[in-house]
């Protein structure tokens, strides 16, 4: 794969591919570290490895499952009040003025339809959702809080460090009173996402490429496309002929696919573009 062209001003080859529209957009997690949820591989997290729960163990390890929801239990309040920035703020003003149509997210945050995008595809699900593994019924995250809580008061109020996707860092020490809440139906509950090792369903992805093959331009915001499920995206965009732009701090698995690459974080850059095309 070359290397992505060089342009002496990034964000006016950026508004080229936009002014081509219609464009889709495929976010990651580097539009809503500005919101105060940190990321998997950014700049920042890269010095502290953290290792995302497999689903397979979720599925059958009880432990793996406690120790889930000692941690999320912790990390949902703040995460949850989390609000969505200048990036996602821009890119409904990309949307409303027909830049943008077919916003796809690998995002569980729900920041896209809080800030008011209409055609938000979330391929990962979103945390605000819990479903039971047994009878399938889905049920409001909040509620499960108040549960966990209640159940759970002497941890309630510790303090800790906020993790990606609603974690919390807490050592092992304290997760072995922790006590989990199942369906009413004594099935046990997980968040309504997909986690590492289980796959996007197959519908999400259909609906995804049918915004794709309907674009001028792919442009990725806030992803390194280290995993498959956004990059199929840009391999997707490659493969038709079209135009590919990526807006994230740090190297990318796409880079070598990009024709316009602008190194520099989401919320300017997005803010600037929509100036620049007048949304």
């Amino acid at each position: 794969m070359s290397a992505p062209a060089l342009h002496d001003d990034p964000l006016a080859a950026l508004v080229a591919l936009f002014e081509r529209g219609p464009v889709a957009v495929l976010t990651g997690a580097g539009i809503s570290t500005e919101s105060g949820i940190p990321d998997y591989r950014g700049p920042e997290t890269r010095r502290r490895a953290r290792n995302p729960i497999q689903y397979r163990d979720f599925l059958h390890k009880p432990e793996s499952r406690r120790r889930y929801w000692a941690r999320s239990m912790l990390g949902w309040p703040r995460f949850s009040r989390a609000a969505p920035n200048l990036g996602h703020a821009a890119l409904v003003r990309l949307e409303r003025a027909g830049f943008v149509r077919g916003l796809l997210t690998q995002n569980v945050d729900g920041l896209h339809l809080a800030a008011g995008s209409h055609e938000a595809i979330e391929l990962h699900g979103a945390l605000r959702s819990v479903v039971c593994m047994t009878c399938g019924a889905l049920s409001c995250r909040d509620a499960l809080q108040r549960a966990l809580e209640a159940e759970n008061p002497e941890l309630a109020t510790a303090h800790v460090e906020l993790a990606p996707d609603g974690d919390a860092e807490l050592d092992d020490e304290r997760l072995q009173s922790f006590r989990v809440v199942d369906c009413p139906c004594g099935g046990a509950l997980k968040p309504y996402v997909v986690f590492f090792g289980e796959n996007v369903p197959k519908p999400r992805v259909d609906d995804a490429m049918r915004h794709l093959d309907a674009a001028n331009a792919l442009v990725v915001v806030g992803s390194s496309l280290a995993v498959y499920s956004g990059l199929r995206f840009v391999h997707a965009a490659e493969k038709r002929g079209i135009p590919i732009g990526i807006v994230t701090l740090g190297e990318t698995r796409g880079d070598g696919c990009a024709s316009v690459r602008v190194d520099a974080s989401a919320g300017a850059t997005l803010s600037g573009l929509a100036d620049r095309v007048g949304a």
